[in-house]
C-alpha cells in the first residue's frame, strides 16, 4: 500500500471527525442556549437536538467509508 494512500485516507477521516465534532458542539450550545432561554421547550429542544446530533454523527462514518474506498483503489 503506498504511504500517500495512508496519509490520504488519515487526512479524510480526521477532517471528517473535526466537521462532526465543531457541528455537535455548535448544536448543544445553541440547545442550552434555548433552553435558558426559554425553559417550558426543553422537551423539545432536545428531541431536536438529538435528531440533529444523530446526522451530524453520520459524517465520520462517511468519511471512514471514503478513507477506505481510498485505501481500496491505491493497493
Amino acid at each position: 500500500m503506498e504511504p500517500l494512500a495512508l496519509i490520504a485516507a488519515a487526512i479524510v477521516f480526521g477532517l471528517g471527525a473535526l466537521g462532526a465534532g465543531i457541528g455537535n458542539g455548535l448544536i448543544v450550545g445553541r440547545t442550552v442556549e434555548g433552553i435558558a432561554r426559554q425553559p417550558e421547550l426543553r422537551g423539545t429542544l432536545q428531541t431536536t437536538m438529538f435528531i440533529g446530533v444523530a446526522l451530524v454523527e453520520a459524517l465520520p462514518v462517511i468519511t471512514l467509508v471514503l478513507a477506505f474506498i481510498f485505501l481500496g483503489k491505491a493497493g
